[in-house]
C-alpha cells in the first residue's frame, strides 16, 4: 500500500507577536457593545496560532463602548474622555479573556491603570515571562496617559517586551490610498515603508505609534482578521495584507 506523506505544519515567521484589536471587532453587527459569538470567534483564531506556540500579546481597543476622541468632540473634558475610553478596554479586555479561556487558553489581563480586582497592574519583566511561559498577555488601559491612542500602546508594549511585529486587525484587506468603502479606486498597496505612511497621511497609525516603530524596526501587517484563517497566514509570514518596514 502506498503510504501517504504527512504534511508537516508550517513554522510561524514570528516568535513573539503583539495583535492590535479595535474595540469594534467585538461588536458584530450591531454595531455597539460586544457580540459574544463574534469575541468566541477571534478567540478561536488566537488559539490557532497559540498552537504553534507563538508568543501573543494584545492591545484591544475601546470604541464599540465609548471612543475618547469622539467624546471630547462633544464636551467631555479631553483627559476625562480618554480615561473613561481607557476604561471601556478593560470590559473588552475581560471579554476576550473570558472567550479565550472557554477556548482552554491561558491569559493574562495587565492594565496600565491600578485596578487589583480585576486585573494585574502592567508590569514589564512579569508580561515578559508570561509570555515565555505561553500564556497570552491583554493589555488594556492604553498607556495610562491621555492624549495617546491605543495603536501609540500597541507600538510602545512591541519594543518593551521585543516583538518580532505588530499585527494590526482590520476589517479591509490591507492598507488602501483611500477609504474603499467610499472610493472604488481606491488602490491597495502589498508594502510600504513607515515613511510613506507618514508622507501620505495613511490613516492607518497614528504617527506617534509609527514612528515608534521606525525608530525600532518593528514591522507592522495591517490584514483582514474576518477572513476565516487570515490571523494564521500573517503569522507564518504569507503574503496577505500591507506589510510596513523600514528599507
Amino acid at each position: 500500500m502506498k503510504k501517504t506523506a504527512t504534511r508537516l505544519p508550517r513554522k510561524p515567521a514570528y516568535k513573539r507577536i503583539v495583535l492590535k484589536l479595535s474595540g469594534e471587532s467585538l461588536q458584530g453587527k450591531s454595531g455597539y457593545g460586544i457580540d459574544v459569538m463574534v469575541a468566541r470567534s477571534i478567540a478561536s483564531q488566537i488559539k490557532q496560532i497559540h498552537e504553534m506556540r507563538v508568543e501573543i500579546a494584545i492591545v484591544i481597543g475601546g470604541g464599540n463602548i465609548l471612543r475618547g476622541g469622539e467624546a471630547a468632540k462633544n464636551g467631555t473634558d479631553k483627559s476625562t474622555a480618554d480615561y473613561m475610553g481607557m476604561l471601556a478596554t478593560v470590559i473588552n479586555g475581560m471579554a476576550l479573556q473570558d472567550a479565550l479561556e472557554k477556548e482552554g487558553v491561558f491569559t493574562r489581563l495587565q492594565t496600565a491603570i491600578e485596578m487589583r480586582q480585576l486585573a494585574e497592574p502592567y508590569i514589564r519583566r512579569r508580561a515578559i515571562r508570561h509570555l515565555e511561559k505561553k500564556r497570552v498577555v491583554i493589555f488594556v488601559c492604553g498607556t495610562g496617559n491621555p492624549y495617546f491612542t491605543t495603536d501609540t500602546t500597541a507600538a510602545l508594549r512591541a519594543v518593551e517586551v521585543s516583538a518580532d511585529v505588530i499585527l494590526k486587525a482590520t476589517k479591509v484587506d490591507g492598507i488602501y490610498s483611500a477609504d474603499p468603502f467610499k472610493d472604488k479606486n481606491a488602490k491597495r498597496y502589498k508594502s510600504l515603508k513607515y515613511i510613506d505612511l507618514l508622507n501620505r497621511q495613511l490613516k492607518v497609525m497614528d504617527a506617534t505609534a509609527v514612528s515608534l516603530c521606525m525608530d525600532n524596526n518593528i514591522p507592522i501587517v495591517v490584514f483582514d482578521l474576518f477572513r476565516k484563517g487570515n490571523l494564521k497566514r500573517a503569522v507564518e509570514g504569507k503574503a496577505i495584507g500591507t506589510i510596513v518596514r523600514g528599507e
